[in-house]
């Protein structure tokens, strides 16, 4: 008689942990960038990093299609803060020409 009770509480543990492992996943929040809005959606990351070095960063805002350009200042020593140079817009893509959006362009001797 007991090992019959021991093997129908195996059974119950059993089956309670399949249904946590097929249940967790779905009720779970992905870690995204906005990731209330991306799991609403059923869509990737808010942010993608296309490529980075020390002195500067090109990151894609899948949200807005845009493309943002950062680097640090002329002169700067590896590390110092990365400032937003240039953004293109992707929704422009496919057009014969697209124009790049400067923004805090140093202004160079001449």
């Amino acid at each position: 008689m007991v090992k019959a009770s021991k093997n129908r509480v195996l059974a119950v543990c059993v089956v309670i942990m399949a249904v946590a492992l097929i249940a967790l996943p779905t009720i779970t929040n992905r870690v995204f960038g906005r990731a209330d809005d991306a799991a609403k959606a059923g869509a990737g990351p808010h942010y993608s990093v296309v490529m980075t070095e020390g002195h500067n960063l090109l990151v894609t805002d899948n949200a807005a299609n845009k493309v943002y350009f950062y680097t640090i200042d002329k002169d700067k020593p590896i590390g110092s803060p990365l400032k937003l140079r240039a953004s293109v817009d992707l929704t422009k893509v496919g057009q014969e020409a697209i124009n790049i959006t400067p923004h805090n362009v140093e202004k160079l001797d001449k």
